[in-house]
């Protein structure tokens, strides 16, 4: 069960097949990359004297040794702890402590964050003599995913080894049958969603593609696509807004799939993004608890005369439950509102060195995702929004993404977000904050809102504001919004 294998097994197939490329270049194959992260793996043993179920973290931006490091730990019996590399300093060092990691890698751009970290030009010397891949169990700790912390410090999520191969294999069975001369693009963190659907395409023999920015680059993007063959790549809807913004887009001449998730897309968006790229999206709705694996919205779906679908995020991905409970725990109705539930072999052991945590998200053997939603009679589930960003305003709920929705329909909103903010008669009231492309009357808005949702829905006041708070991931950081509002007397 050891992940290692998915690599090891393409190297004897195919060894001299394309592993990883950089830009439009390949430079490392599948025979290198196995003996590279055997050797490495071995180098931890003898040099860094690391010990099986350590933690190894990884504080890099994308780039083509990120494999070699995270490969060598599995093959070692060792837990990967990838960070986003865009994260404060303060940051590191609390996932750091809190991991209790025994060494770090860093890139040459984050030497400074962390001082004690092994600078990844180290490598060459810390390889050693080849390994022979160590023995895990299956429910053994691969992997430790640190969420994004927008409500409080990063928990660790502990994922297994079958919990990655579950996402791995249920990529194959609803998203795409990869062949071993298609493409993964690597825009996205490497530290998160792209880094966990490289594994799929590992199994499979394709090129992993790191762009030669290391990030996301509208052009540079669209660049690649054109010269790849069978491309695929994750984007968070944020970088889709951005490619469909660019200056350079076009429809790619070699995409096969656009993966989206880690937060809703707009329906506005999507329609959008299906006129530029066609039936070529396919969206997913996971967590870091769930990697990447809870629902999804297939490709054939992704149609303008199909806009109930584009407004919920699928059905149920192959083996994984999905229900909706209320407060007692008790599931409901199909169209009544709770919170989203699941359970699978995708669903993470527990957070990590977090009991109360990890007893309040997996009680009753479902993983609580705490947020809001509903489903309909044949499966297709719709979120309404995070269960803390609901809006209670007279007795009444209020969720911000049906106003978000409307808003976003007006062609001069760029982006916007909704929250509460407390009233002393209603208990809360509608606040929309709105990034816009030109000067835009309140009264027009309010119009918007009257003609599509209910009047109690409205927006008591817009903010016009020149760019909405986000996090490394792209999230809209609805906390500090909240914090630029002063309650209000009636």
């Amino acid at each position: 069960m050891n992940l290692a294998h998915l690599l090891l097994r393409r190297a004897r197939l195919a060894p001299d097949a394309r592993a990883i490329a950089l830009g439009k270049h390949a430079v490392v194959s599948y025979g290198q990359l196995a003996d590279r992260a055997a050797r490495l793996a071995g180098g931890y043993k003898s040099k860094l004297k690391l010990q099986p179920g350590d933690r190894v973290a990884l504080a890099m931006k994308n780039c083509p040794e990120y494999y070699e490091v995270l490969f060598a730990c599995w093959h070692a019996g060792l837990v990967a702890v990838p960070m986003n590399a865009k994260l404060h300093a303060k940051e590191f060092a609390y996932i750091l402590e809190n991991s209790g990691a025994k060494a770090c890698f860093v890139t040459p751009d984050l030497e400074s964050a962390i001082p004690t970290g092994t600078a990844i030009r180290e490598i060459g010397k810390l390889r050693g003599e080849p390994m022979p891949p160590a023995e895990v169990k299956p429910d053994d700790a691969a992997w430790l995913f640190y969420t994004s912390g927008t409500t409080g410090v990063p928990k660790g999520a502990v994922l297994t080894h079958r919990n990655l191969l579950f996402q791995t294999h249920a990529y194959f069975a609803d998203i795409d049958k990869v062949a071993a001369n298609d493409a993964v693009l690597h825009p996205a963190p490497l530290s998160h969603g792209s880094g966990c659907y490289a594994l799929p395409h590992f199994a499979a023999g394709a090129v992993n593609v790191i762009p030669e920015s290391g990030h996301f680059e509208p052009e540079e993007i669209f660049e690649l696509l054109d010269h790849w063959h069978g491309a695929s790549f994750f984007a968070a809807p944020t970088m889709v807004v951005r490619l469909l913004a660019s200056p350079a887009a076009r429809s790619p001449r070699h995409l096969k799939t656009l993966v989206y998730g880690g937060a809703p897309m707009y329906v506005a968006d999507s329609l959008r993004a299906i006129e530029l790229f066609g039936q070529r999206l396919y969206q997913l709705y996971g967590q870091g608890e769930a990697p990447m694996t809870i629902t999804g919205l297939p490709q054939e779906l992704h149609q303008p005369a199909l806009l109930d679908k584009l407004s919920s995020c699928g059905f149920a991905r192959t083996g994984c439950e999905v229900k909706i409970f209320d407060d007692a725990e008790r599931e409901l109705p199909e169209g009544e509102i709770g919170e989203i539930v699941t359970r699978s072999d995708c669903i993470m052991a527990g957070y990590w060195k977090n009991p109360e945590a990890t007893k309040k998200a997996l009680r009753g053997g479902w993983l609580h995702t705490g947020d809001v939603g509903s489903m309909d009679a044949a499966g297709f589930l719709t979120i309404r929004d995070r269960s803390k960003d609901m809006i209670i305003s007279g007795g009444s709920n209020i969720y911000p993404r049906e106003i978000e929705e409307v808003l976003l329909t007006h062609p001069a909103i760029a982006e916007c977000s909704v929250v509460g903010r407390p009233h002393a008669e209603w208990g809360e009231e509608v606040v929309a904050f709105v990034v816009a492309r030109k000067k835009i009357p309140t009264d027009e808005l309010d119009q918007l809102c009257l003609d599509n949702i209910a009047r109690f829905k409205r927006p008591r006041e817009y903010r016009f504001v020149e760019a909405l708070p986000k996090n490394n991931y792209g999230k809209i950081l609805k906390t500090e919004l909240r914090k630029l509002l002063a309650p209000l007397t009636p």
